[in-house]
């Protein structure tokens, strides 16, 4: 575990109660570790990745209010200082990235350009 380095990105509170809730699910794979990422595709040229995922040589391990958290060392610079929120709202549900690295966003919130 990376405990002597902050995670380079944050949560919001809502964010943490909502993984904490699935994390508590019946069915949660208690050795799957939260992972936050990025791939290539989606309309600006980027997407998130966030999902829960097995550790691989190829990550930094973080604690983020005791929810372990994987992100892959060469994502890093793509993340660095996103805030991922929580929203439960009648027209969005679900997670939203704000990304101070992001040149532009895509309307659909989940892809970006850097």
């Amino acid at each position: 575990m990376n405990t002597l380095t902050e995670a380079p990105i944050k949560f919001t509170s809502s964010a943490i109660a909502e993984l904490k809730r699935l994390i508590a699910e019946p069915d949660f794979d208690a050795t799957n570790q939260l992972r936050v990422g990025v791939k290539g595709g989606g309309c600006s040229g980027l997407s998130y990745v966030l999902g829960f995922d097995k550790k691989t040589e190829k990550d930094n391990e973080y604690e983020v209010e005791e929810i372990p958290l994987v992100i892959e060392k060469a994502h890093e610079l793509y993340l660095a200082g996103m805030e991922i929120d929580w929203e439960n709202g009648l027209n969005n549900r679900g997670f939203s990235f704000r990304n101070p690295n992001a040149s532009s966003t895509c309307g659909c919130g989940t892809s970006f350009a850097v």
